[in-house]
């Protein structure tokens, strides 16, 4: 927790008068606990006060000051402004300059969770997040009913001047699209299959790369083109590994059409991103039924994944977030710096490579 900013936290505290009312268990008491839950996979409430009742002797020195109970837990869960733990100041400045934008839905009971319809028997969630490529670091995230369309959410984002931005075509908007232009930021997407253009030139291409062909158009279709009355460039780029075809759309003129095609498909990091949190992280088991309370613990997983990454990046870790996670878990009250933690690690593992254990196949 020494790589998180004290400061900040009770700045957003105060902005959203966290402590109103609050006579002992504090909001950076919550915010611990709940973290506690994330990194050592905890199952309940009652899960959460057995096991830190436990370590009772230890909490006060991780900077738990109050005692743990499940009800106090739960109300404040229920009651605090999840806004608290939203306004995010742990982000990484990693100078980036492209950012992959997607959602992924997070299916809930509609009997315990009525405030969520999304279907007609059924409840839902989603999370839209823009994630910061070059370091996997979401920089936004936006948690709506499972009913919002993903497109909105680009009426919410704040483009900045020469990063590029790439999504799939369910956020393909020409109005919206031109908006990003009209940013001086840059976007790379897939075009639908009834997608109309007048073809205005034709670029030379290296079809052994992959690129069948790269061109400059115009929209045809005449709402489409009032939206985006600019030219945009179609790149046609067949997919080796998986044998697919793409058709991309964006509006830089400078880059080659394989870098534009490399870019598209970085944007699956997103989904390995929702793939990591949703398998690592507990986001489909809710402590609370609340509309609050369910965002409450949402946005602190989504900080816990963001201080590992933290972690991992300023003490230049070799594992895998993965592996920080699991060894974290169970040295949580260890009195052991966090570097020495994995240097044993990696100790033991070269014990048992150089093992004078004879090869079976050999």
């Amino acid at each position: 927790m020494d790589f998180l900013p004290h400061y900040e936290f009770q700045k957003c505290v105060r902005r959203y008068n966290g402590h109103y009312k609050v006579k002992t268990f504090s909001c950076w008491d919550q915010f611990l606990t709940m973290a506690f839950a994330q990194l050592t996979y905890r199952e309940s409430l009652r899960d959460i006060q057995a096991c830190l009742r436990a370590a009772g002797s230890k909490l006060y020195h991780l900077g738990i000051r109050s005692r743990v109970s499940r009800n106090t837990l739960a109300n404040a869960n229920q009651v605090r402004d999840w806004r608290l733990y939203a306004n995010d100041p742990f982000g990484v400045d990693l100078d980036q300059t492209a950012y992959a934008l997607d959602s992924t839905t997070i299916d809930l009971c509609l009997s315990l969770f009525p405030w969520a319809k999304f279907r007609r028997h059924k409840a839902a969630i989603k999370l839209h997040t823009l994630l910061d490529l070059r370091g996997s670091i979401p920089s936004w995230v936006v948690i709506t009913d499972g009913k919002v369309h993903d497109v909105n959410l680009l009426d919410q984002l704040v483009f900045e001047a020469g990063a590029f931005y790439i999504f799939d075509r369910g956020y393909l908007d020409f109005a919206r699209l031109y908006r990003i232009h009209q940013s001086s930021a840059f976007f790379v997407t897939r075009a639908k299959s009834n997608f109309e253009f007048h073809r205005l030139c034709s670029q030379p291409v290296d079809k052994s790369t992959g690129v069948l062909s790269d061109q400059i158009i115009r929209l045809k279709v005449f709402y489409s083109r009032q939206g985006y009355p600019e030219k945009l460039r179609r790149v046609h780029y067949l997919d080796a590994d998986s044998n697919r075809r793409l058709v991309l759309l964006t509006n830089n003129f400078t880059l080659s059409a394989r870098d534009i095609a490399d870019l598209y498909r970085c944007r699956w990091q997103v989904e390995l991103f929702f793939k990591w949190i949703k398998l690592h992280l507990r986001i489909k088991a809710f402590y609370g039924t609340t509309d609050n309370a369910v965002k409450t613990q949402v946005w602190i997983a989504i900080s816990v994944y963001v201080l590992v990454a933290i972690v991992k990046k300023q003490l230049n870790l070799d594992q895998s977030l993965y592996s920080i996670l699991q060894v974290l878990s169970v040295t949580l009250f260890e009195k052991t710096p966090i570097p020495r933690a994995f240097s044993a690690t990696e100790t033991a593992q070269e014990k048992v490579d150089s093992g004078n254990q004879l090869n079976l196949f050999n």
